[in-house]
């Protein structure tokens, strides 16, 4: 406006100026003529020059110029805020970076600088149109551009205001990249991309009808959308509306593992997990348990003891409560699920997630399937007894199982595990189908049993291990005795080699002796039948007398046979036994007496004189 002002200014100037500048002297009026002159060149030059000023624009190279048409002959058609055609108002064509030479284009036209649009990776720009076909009725985004055309309809608003560019939400989005839009035309907002990641699928909500371009999810505008209800499993299963791709609604198909440039206001994109899932069912109860202890008597003394077994922090719930014969047992258990790519729509429509499908569905029923069967029958094999109650053995010598169905039993938590996870299973994944969850397998894990249920079991065991480790400590004792025995053995093998031989000795001895005896016996046998006859001829009493002498005479030989030196004393000594003197002590009349004594008398006293002086 500053610039219209001063080139109308100039140009009055240059008109009404030089009349002022008259005089009534024509000498001088000559020389003011000169003036004028000057006056209008100059006034008119400024007025060129401030025309010049304002036909001309630079833009910069991360900008546009957009253009506002403040003069002009035509006004927009009522409903639009963008001209086409040159009516006054902003102008559908912007001004690309460089120099622009246009008369009096700053005069008739507000020229404005903004920045261009950049799009950052990892995130889209949602285009929000000001102007454009009104949306038909029932339609909440616009109709997506043309895939050729798609570029222009954002860049060029012209092309876009004559080629059914429709205002409002506009279901096309801008990629990363720098774009010159016309800010008179979009408002952009920026959003993330829509990032599905391994081991996930993405279920679609769609609220428009339009064809698709997703990447691996491709499908043009379906021309019938008729809405399906999809039951999923077997009869009872839950049935939901799915459409067909492109349609407005649940998507019958997911998107697969992958980075998306997805309108997230025209698209609902739901993650669904499809990685195998580890429900646990844990805790919630108290254990009671009794201890067993075997003290120095070797007694058994028992303790009982409670522990409060709290419910874990990632747990699907607490353990399932089961009444079995009586007993209330506390059932821990283990559930793989996992929910199948074709799966996941299904779910998403039915529940809304995998979450849900755990708390409303699943958990319920799986506390209740455990009940039934822990509360049913159950089949198991047993071995198979002849009338007499005898196991039947097969053609190998092995014995013959059977398969029985019974009632359930409080143990057989512990000793048929497998057969109940089998009944189990076979209920849970027809309830999981119609969930749209495909069990996978079913695991029993350590069940709360009463302490009173084992607690004689347990005493058994002990029992059994105490007699066990009884016979092997007596057999290590006995080991140990005669280790020290062959020990001592080897300590006192040269005494033991003397007492052998001495052994061996004896018994030669005493077979020499039983030899001796036999011979003796034999010898005695054949005097006596000699004594016998010798006693006929000499008479039984010379026949003694005889055997004496012998005996007294054998006894002597034997004696000097085995004392040869007795022998050879007595014979050195034999002149002993001969005596020197002799004297006679009887007579007649008692005189010899005298002379006796008197002889004994002198011998004796002439032996002492004989002795030499000490």
């Amino acid at each position: 406006m500053i610039t219209i002002i001063l080139t109308v200014l100039a140009v009055i100037l240059a008109i009404f100026l030089p009349g002022f500048i008259t005089s009534q002297d024509p000498a001088k009026d000559r020389i003011l003529g000169s003036v004028r002159f000057a006056v209008r060149i100059l006034s008119g030059v400024a007025a060129v020059l401030i025309a010049a000023s304002s036909s001309f624009v630079y833009v910069e190279k991360d900008q546009t110029g957009h253009l506002d048409k403040i003069f002009g002959t035509t006004s927009l058609k009522e409903g639009h805020i963008l001209a086409v055609n040159g009516e006054m108002g902003p102008q559908a064509d912007v001004l690309p970076p460089g120099f622009h030479l246009r008369l009096l284009l700053r005069i008739f036209y507000n020229v404005k600088m903004e920045d261009v649009i950049e799009v950052p990776p990892g995130q889209y720009g949602f285009l929000y149109g000001k102007d454009g076909a009104p949306l038909r009725d029932g339609q909440t985004y616009a109709d997506p551009f043309p895939p050729g055309d798609a570029d222009k309809m954002a860049n060029d608003a012209g092309f876009f205001l004559t080629n059914g560019g429709q205002k409002g939400s506009q279901t096309t989005v801008l990629t990363p990249g720098k774009y010159r839009l016309n800010h008179f035309l979009w408002r952009v907002e920026l959003g993330d991309a829509t990032d599905i990641p391994k081991g996930f699928v993405g279920v679609v909500k769609s609220n428009v009808h339009s064809r698709v371009d997703f990447g691996s999810l491709m499908s043009d505008k379906p021309v019938d959308c008729t809405v399906r209800s999809d039951a999923s499993g077997p009869a009872g299963g839950l049935s939901v509306p799915l459409v067909p791709v492109g349609c407005i609604g649940i998507w019958d198909q997911a998107l697969n593992p992958g980075k998306y440039y997805i309108n997230t206001k025209a698209y609902t994109v739901t993650m669904v997990d499809t990685r195998v899932q580890t429900w646990e069912y844990r805790g919630g109860f108290t254990r009671r348990q009794i201890s067993l202890a075997v003290d120095q008597q070797g007694l058994i003394t028992q303790r009982e003891e409670s522990i409060k077994v709290p419910v874990p922090r990632n747990a699907a719930d607490e353990a399932i409560f089961l009444k079995v014969e009586g007993w209330t047992i506390a059932q821990q258990l283990r559930v793989l699920v996992q929910v199948t790519p074709a799966h996941a729509p299904f779910v998403v429509a039915s529940v809304g997630g995998l979450q849900e499908v755990e708390d409303r569905i699943m958990s319920p029923a799986v506390q209740s399937v455990v009940r039934n069967v822990a509360g049913g029958m159950i089949r198991v094999p047993t071995q198979a007894l002849n009338e007499n109650g005898n196991p039947i053995l097969d053609e190998n010598g092995e014995p013959e199982m059977r398969v029985v169905t019974r009632r359930v039993r409080v143990l057989d938590v512990i000793e048929n595990r497998s057969a109940l996870e089998e009944g189990i299973e076979a209920i849970i994944r027809n309830e999981g189908l119609k969930a749209g969850v495909d069990i996978k397998e079913v695991r029993l894990l350590e069940p709360d049993l009463p302490p009173e249920l084992l607690v004689a079991r347990k005493r058994e065991q002990l029992a059994q291990q105490l007699a066990k480790a009884y016979h092997q400590e007596r057999g290590a004792q006995t080991e140990r005795i005669m280790t020290e025995q062959t020990r001592a053995t080897a300590d006192q093998q040269d005494k033991l080699v003397e007492a052998q031989i001495e052994v061996k000795r004896s018994e030669q001895f005493a077979m020499a002796r039983r030899n001796e005896g036999q011979g003796e016996r034999d010898r005695l046998t054949l005097i006596a039948e000699g004594q016998k006859t010798q006693a006929a001829v000499l008479g039984e009493d010379r026949v003694v007398e005889l055997r004496k002498f012998e005996f007294v005479v054998g006894r002597l030989l034997d004696f000097f046979d085995n004392n040869p030196e007795v022998l050879a004393a007595a014979l050195n000594n034999a002149h002993k036994f001969v005596p020197e003197r002799v004297f006679t002590m009887s007579g007649e009349n008692g005189a010899d007496s005298l002379t006796g004594a008197a002889g004994v008398l002198g011998d004796f006293l002439s032996s002492g004189a004989n002795k030499p002086a000490q």
